[in-house]
């Protein structure tokens, strides 16, 4: 039998696009069947009482401290970045409280706070989930009859529904009131002043509450998804980690385009 030829470079690329598209559309197949799947345990699932409890407290209070410290920092850099290059143009720091505000609600906070929440909470939930798949936990449920989508998956998406909205809100108003004193200190403005909301609108809201559940039932889907798929012993586990914060952090920015696109359409 005659050995084929090699590939030339341009075959070779095509190759590799070839790949990457089938990859990327079983990749997205793969998270569709496990989102559906857990939409449909959610209503019909009996999972373990007290499960989704506990992960609410892995997933909110043990991550509060660190979403509001991260946020306060980058409230502090944004508003004096803001305010700097404001000064540069119109010496006039009366409406940097107003539009840091529009911009915190709509965009910064659930955005930035997903992203931080993704890297956290999704590599802990890969981690844990990929750890039971290489010891073989999960083949145990499932000789029980457990599903492990309703007793793994569901009760971390549950929980990440809920405290992802609670945690954003929270490290979102520690961004707002670090902004403020950053811009009192720097720029001597005072906090009445600051604290001006004319700008935050409904649509702004509804926005903001939109994207953080849309990460928020995000983050736990491809988590789960990178831990299921483990394979390979340790090394999975580390393999399956990094997957998830990356698959988690590119369905954060994913969705931000289309629901902002969304919100813009439709006149919010």
């Amino acid at each position: 039998m005659e050995t084929p030829p090699p590939l030339t470079t341009h075959e070779s690329m095509l190759v590799k696009l070839g790949r990457l598209v089938i990859d990327g559309t079983e990749g997205a197949r793969a998270l569709t069947s496990l989102f559906l799947r857990t939409l449909w345990f959610t209503f019909k699932g009996s999972r373990p009482k007290g499960s989704t409890a506990h992960q609410a407290f892995e997933i909110g209070n043990n991550s509060a401290s660190f979403l509001a410290l991260t946020m306060g920092f980058i409230g502090m850099i944004l508003v004096y970045q803001s305010a700097v290059q404001l000064g540069r143009l119109v010496p006039d720091y009366s409406m940097v409280g107003a539009n840091y505000g529009e911009l915190l609600v709509r965009e910064l906070g659930p955005t930035i706070g997903a992203l931080m929440l993704a890297t956290r909470v999704g590599a802990g939930m890969a981690a844990e989930i990929a750890s039971m798949v290489v010891t073989e936990q999960v083949d145990a449920l499932r000789l029980c009859a457990a599903d492990p989508v309703d007793f793994l998956v569901v009760p971390r998406f549950l929980a990440s529904l809920v405290m992802t909205l609670v945690v954003v809100v929270l490290s979102s108003a520690v961004a707002y009131a670090t902004g403020a004193i950053t811009a009192f200190i720097a720029f001597d403005v005072r906090f009445d002043v600051f604290a001006n909301l004319s700008l935050v609108d409904f649509g702004d809201v509804a926005t903001g509450l939109t994207k953080s559940i849309a990460y928020g039932a995000a983050i736990p889907i491809c988590s789960c998804h990178c831990g299921l798929e483990a394979h390979g012993g340790s090394a999975g586990v580390g393999r399956a980690t990094t997957a998830a914060v990356v698959l988690s952090s590119l369905a954060i920015i994913v969705l931000n385009f289309f629901i902002s696109a969304g919100s813009f359409l439709v006149g919010l």
